[in-house]
């Protein structure tokens, strides 16, 4: 009884660390879909997996993609970082999921009852100095207002206000995560939500995170990769937006 809960993209990243996520997967087309989600299935049960796992595949999108288009590269044991964007655009809360099955219980869905709704995008807010050459930014956070969570808006933060952020550990303050009715909605509200955020003590990429959901080819569904290196003198030029040092 296996089932797979659709596609993430994940093509933005930096030094192979990714950097904003989204579901679905832009350009996606329902053969595709079907093609990679059954390949994942069987590699699950090829050696009989049991929980909730990520399968990971790179795409050759040269051409266009295509069924045979996709390429296995590693499967990963557990849930990603970015998991929530798989629960915002399939409502299935995979933790809960995870402990039935740790349980001894059955899935709580088959294939056929999964459907998607929507479109989510996730980023992650980091202490680094984007201008900086990305290096790390420490310090305690004086003040840190994401807005409000809420049926479109997810926050997960390991951090609040008054914490410090330290050199001995991963500079991830939060991840935010944003859903909308489709694509542009959701990096519109993901771009907005990024402008009116505020931080104070350590340097952080909010402003490197929204010009990146304001990149042209990035809306327009043209990118890779590559697409961060290629454009990084546009996306830090600006300096950092509504991001303050005490």
């Amino acid at each position: 009884n296996v089932v797979h809960l659709f596609e993430r993209d994940c093509s933005l990243q930096r030094r192979h660390q990714k950097v904003v996520e989204e579901a679905p997967a832009p350009g996606m087309t329902q053969e595709i879909r079907n093609a990679m989600g059954e390949a994942a299935c069987a590699a699950a049960r090829a050696v009989d997996y049991v929980g909730a796992g990520t399968v990971e595949f790179i795409a050759d999108s040269a051409g266009g993609l295509s069924e045979t288009g996709f390429y296995f590269m590693e499967m990963n044991t557990r849930l990603q970082v970015e998991h929530p964007v798989t629960e915002m655009i399939t409502g299935v809360d995979l933790v809960e999921w995870q402990l039935r099955v740790a349980g001894g219980e059955s899935l709580p869905a088959k294939q056929q009852e999964l459907s998607l709704t929507g479109h989510a995008v996730e980023v992650r807010i980091y202490a680094e100095d984007a201008d900086n050459g990305f290096l790390p930014s420490i310090g305690r956070l004086v003040a840190m207002d994401l807005g409000e969570d809420g049926d479109a808006v997810r926050i997960d933060s390991g951090v609040e206000q008054g914490d410090a952020i330290s050199p001995h550990y991963d500079p991830m303050i939060a991840k935010l995560i944003v859903h909308g009715d489709n694509r542009d909605e959701a990096l519109d509200a993901m771009e907005k939500r990024l402008r009116d955020a505020r931080i104070a003590g350590p340097i952080t990429n909010l402003g490197f995170l929204a010009r990146l959901c304001a990149n042209v080819d990035f809306r327009n569904q043209k990118f890779d990769t590559g697409l961060i290196d290629n454009n990084l003198d546009t996306l830090i030029a600006s300096g950092p937006v509504n991001d303050s040092t005490v």
